[in-house]
């Protein structure tokens, strides 16, 4: 391994990944729900944001819509 490397050389490039990524948001979700997603979490071993991420990524997916009658 050498002890300096010179970096001006090298070509820039876009990572291939960028749409891959997540973006972070702020959002209030009620406790229940909540409280729902962290003990499903601790049953599987998966965290609970991985748990809503999943979720609300199959529901873009699949174009499902929320059926509510409000009284």
């Amino acid at each position: 391994m050498k002890d300096e490397y010179d970096f001006s050389k090298m070509k820039g490039r876009k990572n291939p990944y960028a749409q891959l990524l997540k973006q972070q948001i702020t959002i209030r979700i009620n406790k229940n729900a909540l409280g729902y997603f962290k003990d499903l979490s601790t049953e599987i071993g998966v965290p609970y944001q991985n748990l809503i991420d999943s979720y609300l990524t199959d529901c873009a997916t699949h174009h499902r819509k929320l059926q509510m009658k409000w009284a």
